[in-house]
């Protein structure tokens, strides 16, 4: 039974109970964030390195005030200035027609512009290159140089263990001399916190590879001008050897367990609520989503919300799905699992069947962020018939049968109809 609604009378009940509520403040005008920063007269490029599988997003820092709209560009590292081409046009739209290109086909099927930021879903070790945020007249405002690292090595500590931060291996590449080009280390992020509370959860770190060397190119800069990333157009071409070396980005996993943190409430609100009808488990209800998707093709379900850096967990129903056993890349046996985690946290189905409909959960930063109730439909594509589903048989023997019973029961009534015109045809002439 659903609860009662709250009658208009207790409104203002709530706002004596709780002046609290008439604290709020409406927030001053805000300047432009553009208006107080301006443009670099030179364009640099600013490293950004990811992990292969998240979604990055990429803002535009700086732009004239009088532009409105903007335009984003994009290049690969090795290509010159002309091969430079434009992925949006002055309003946010795609140049190319999205419908006429698959999925994942294409780096412009996958990207979003968002208040100015491109948004690039499922970003791969293709897409690393240069996005440059500009105009439709082609004045750049601001560059990145963007580095899709693949991850390379997967390791899982079931236990808890004390693990330094910092750099796990390193090798160098010199002529002889006692400082060398360049060195090439792998540096960890910080561990997630644990993605479920309350039953037993994972905790994952991710490993960059970033090269360390006085000969980086000027224009491509961080915070520390001598290290970029391995990936990044500011190493040398000389480095060849870099890029074939085995160094790339690592992905750890471990086990954790935290108890649920329950929201401090005051006791007058909870009091309130408990009145109109509500508990605290209804004020935690998450938000449901409903998805329906054709059988026998790929399915990628993201958590809304979700950042690379933030922890992510995924249930099939009461079932959670841990990446020791599921996560994509991992080489637990010859045939790859079905039902997958990639390295940007996203429930894979290669490919989505009838049997994977229910419902699922999935956890941000320890707590349940949103239900997904799936339904996977039966699809029949070019170059399939009826007769070549799957469940043909069953559907035809259970038409048969339902068939058979109608007419079974047709039939009855047709002779319990004739026996009652007989019996009462013979009553009649014993009667006469």
């Amino acid at each position: 039974m659903p609860p009662p609604s709250p009658s208009p009378i207790l409104l203002p009940l709530l706002l004596i109970l709780c002046p609290e509520v008439l604290s709020y403040e409406a927030p001053e005008d805000k300047q432009d964030v553009f208006a107080g920063k301006a443009c670099p007269a030179f364009l640099s490029f600013t490293n950004a390195a990811y992990l292969a599988g998240v979604t990055v997003e990429l803002p535009c820092h700086c732009k004239p005030e009088q532009i409105q709209s903007v335009v984003w560009f994009f290049r690969k590292h090795l290509g010159g200035s002309k091969e430079t081409r434009a992925l949006t046009d002055h309003h946010g739209n795609s140049l190319l027609d999205l419908l006429s290109v698959p999925h994942s086909g294409d780096l412009r099927s996958r990207f979003s512009i968002r208040l100015f930021s491109l948004l690039i879903f499922r970003a791969g070790p293709d897409d690393s290159g240069i996005y440059i945020c500009g105009s439709a007249h082609k004045d750049f405002f601001y560059g990145y140089d963007l580095d899709i690292q693949e991850a390379r090595t997967l390791s899982f500590t079931p236990r808890l263990t004390h693990e330094s931060r910092s750099k796990k291996k390193k090798e160098s590449q010199g002529l002889g001399s006692s400082q060398p080009l360049y060195q090439v280390f792998t540096s960890f992020r910080p561990w997630t916190v644990c993605d479920r509370c309350g039953v037993p959860g994972e905790q994952v770190r991710v490993g960059l590879c970033y090269v360390h060397s006085l000969y980086l190119h000027v224009r491509y800069r961080r915070a520390n001008q001598t290290v970029a990333s391995c990936g990044s157009g500011a190493v040398p071409k000389a480095f060849g050897k870099l890029k074939q070396s085995r160094a790339g980005a690592e992905l750890e996993v471990k086990s954790c367990q935290v108890a649920c943190q329950t929201q401090a409430t005051s006791s007058k609100i909870r009091s309130l609520m408990a009145f109109l009808g509500y508990n605290s488990a209804s004020s935690s209800v998450v938000p449901v989503f409903y998805l329906s998707h054709p059988a026998d093709r790929v399915l990628t379900l993201g958590c809304p919300g979700a950042h690379p850096n933030m922890a992510v967990a995924w249930d099939q129903g009461t079932k959670p799905i841990y990446r020791d056993e599921h996560l994509a890349g991992r080489k637990l046996s010859t045939t790859p699992p079905r039902l997958m985690i990639d390295t940007g946290h996203h429930l894979v189905f290669t490919p989505a069947k009838t049997q994977d409909s229910g419902n699922y959960y999935c956890w941000l930063q320890g707590q349940r962020a949103a239900e997904i109730h799936l339904l996977v439909y039966a699809h029949l594509g070019r170059g399939q018939s009826v007769t070549s589903h799957p469940d043909f048989p069953t559907a035809m023997k259970t038409v048969l049968k339902s068939y058979a019973a109608m007419t079974a029961v047709f039939c009855l009534l047709l002779l319990g109809r004739a026996v009652f015109r007989h019996l009462r045809n013979t009553a009649e002439t014993h009667s006469d």
